[in-house]
């Protein structure tokens, strides 16, 4: 295992085979290595304590012991990597200069990092269904988590050396339809002729369509037999869906452009409207559904709380739904994308029907003999207004994601203006366009998944604080000191020694834990741990510059000093593109 990259890994590995030499230890001991206290150093084994207390002898003992047995086995250079015991039996491993020098120097751009990192997932196939709005509305602020969260994990996955497949799953053949077509029909409304905002206007005849189907129960069976002519096929219906597909299609695309966010598919419910037939016939065959009121059901009796409470994937009017198609979905990417993992970033008011979905899956799949991936519900919590309630226009409707996003720009553009008034207008207006996004998706990111966030212009685009402003003025300020040195940065690093300085020391150290860090944001797919990271990473920069001259006349200070300055924008701007952020040079 290397151990340049790959350190907590390594580490463990090694208390384990030292552990193994020693016969008091079994084999399900666990060191239980993490990243330490700084006070201490830079990682800590404290899985020696439960252990010896199990049976029942002395930890520091123990501790003693295993340490002698690394130390025998040669794992550890003590030149790189000290090791002491403290306490009652804890392990500190300590990164010396040494190590961090030479670390620092082996990774010393994003092209290395990223090959280095991408031993993580190698060889994994990971669909994430991300974004999947329903084609009749416009996106709203309600679409900005699914959608940022979704491109972030996709290109930290790439990044750890997943195959990784984007795949908008629009709602686009469901109940909606059967209402527009309706909708559509009755106002002779048309869909060829040119207007302002075309999607603006569908959403519109939309919305008038669903109050008469709300309040009129023959407008609701019209809908229904509209959305049944439409799943059989009647050309008539068949065009008018086409028509308001394309009006969708383009204003979306406009929307993603404008995040970078892009997807490897975009295969909506329609995609899989031939595909229904097999789901029925697989199901029934496997015994897995059975007909109940009319519908075909399937029921998980073994659940506690599924065993009556039906997973209806053929309506009793013999319409599918959107829990056919995605069981039709499951069964595609296993099939012709070989898929290991299915990602669903989705709110988790649709919690018990992944659940379900992923139960059904799951036995259908074993029946088959296939390959069953890890299925996961990736959920996050609500954009809140500053009052605590779900953030809204003044009339009470959703803040539309292109509005939001354009105001973004514009608060940018008053800020910028302000903290740099003599920049040329064009470069303005690209710096305002750059911060605005990046606020709007960082501030997103940086909260806790699951957690529910109030949404709030002063903090997220203020230049203090864990934001994107900070974090993009961080970079710029260490372009501007490559500039003002005459140098690009990488250069002047050739006679660097071993740091010195607490402050080198500590920069170093956290530059190291880069890895750590992607490792833990991996482990349940939260982008804010690295949010926290590269914050951190910012902070201990600054504090870095102030403290230590960079540009100094000896040789080999100036060079481990300029050194420490590009691994640190080199580190920044990593994981700020990892969150699907783009860096400026100038601010």
């Amino acid at each position: 295992m290397n151990i340049w990259f790959n350190l907590a890994p390594a580490l463990d590995a090694i208390l384990r085979r030292a552990a193994a030499q020693i016969d008091e230890f079994e084999s399900d001991f666990d060191p239980r290595l993490l990243p330490a206290d700084p006070r201490f150093g830079d990682f800590q084994a404290n899985g020696i304590l439960p252990f010896a207390r199990r049976i029942r002898t002395n930890p520091r003992a123990l501790a003693t012991k295993l340490v002698e047995a690394m130390e025998a086995q040669q794992a550890i250079d003590p030149n790189l990597i000290g090791v002491e015991i403290a306490g009652p039996g804890f392990i500190n491993f300590r990164l010396l200069p040494a190590f961090l020098l030479g670390w620092l120097q082996r990774y010393r751009s994003e092209d290395e990092l990223k090959a280095a990192a991408g031993r993580i997932y190698r060889g994994r196939t990971i669909v994430i269904d991300f974004s999947s709005p329903n084609t009749v509305k416009q996106l709203h602020v309600g679409h900005i988590r699914t959608t940022i969260i979704g491109e972030s994990l996709s290109r930290l996955l790439e990044f750890c050396g997943a195959r990784v497949i984007r795949d908008n799953h629009l709602g686009d053949w469901g109940t909606q339809f059967g209402i527009l077509i309706m909708a559509v029909k009755r106002s002779a409304f048309d869909l060829d002729e040119k207007v302002d905002d075309p999607l603006d206007a569908i959403e519109n005849l939309y919305r008038e369509g669903n109050e008469i189907f709300e309040r009129d129960e023959r407008a609701r069976e019209e809908a229904r037999a509209e959305l049944v002519k439409l799943q059989d096929g009647d050309p008539e219906n068949i065009a008018l869906w086409k028509s308001i597909c394309r009006y969708t299609y383009a204003a979306l695309q406009a929307i993603y452009d404008l995040l970078d966010v892009r997807f490897d598919y975009v295969y909506g419910e329609s995609f899989y409207r031939d595909q229904v037939d097999r789901v029925y016939c697989e199901l029934q065959q496997f015994h897995i559904a059975e007909e109940s009121r009319g519908a075909l059901v399937v029921f998980h009796r073994d659940h506690p709380r599924f065993n009556k409470q039906p997973f209806i994937v053929r309506k009793s009017d013999g319409a599918s739904n959107y829990s056919t198609t995605d069981l039709a979905t499951v069964l595609y990417r296993v099939e012709q994308f070989a898929a290991d993992a299915i990602h669903y970033v989705v709110d988790p008011r649709q919690s018990d029907h992944f659940e379900q979905l992923f139960l059904t899956s799951q036995k259908w799949l074993a029946a088959r003999g296939d390959t069953v991936p890890e299925l996961k519900h990736i959920k996050f919590g609500m954009i809140l207004g500053e009052g605590g309630s779900p953030i809204k226009t003044r009339q009470g409707e959703p803040i539309k994601l292109k509005d939001l996003l354009n105001e973004a720009v514009d608060r940018a553009y008053g800020v910028v203006s302000t903290k740099n008034p003599d920049l040329p207008d064009d470069e303005k207006q690209q710096v305002a366009r750059t911060v605005g996004i990046a606020a709007v998706k960082y501030a997103d990111l940086a909260h806790n998944r699951t957690s529910d966030y109030v949404f709030s212009w002063d903090k997220l685009l203020s230049l203090e604080g864990n934001t994107a402003p900070y974090l993009l003025y961080a970079v710029a300020r260490i372009y501007s000191i490559f500039r003002n040195a005459g140098l690009q940065p990488g250069e002047g690093e050739e006679e660097a020694t071993a740091f010195e300085t607490d402050t080198e020391a500590a920069l170093a150290a956290k530059l190291v834990a880069f890895v750590n860090t992607l490792s833990q944001t991996l482990q349940d797919l939260r982008p804010h741990i690295l949010c926290s990271y590269l914050f951190e990473l910012a902070g201990l920069f600054s504090t870095f510059y102030n403290a230590d001259r960079v540009i100094t006349d000896d040789p080999a200070v100036r060079s481990r000093r300029l050194l420490l300055c590009a691994s640190t924008l080199r580190t920044l701007e990593t994981g700020l593109h990892i969150l699907s952020i783009p860096t400026l040079q100038r601010m």
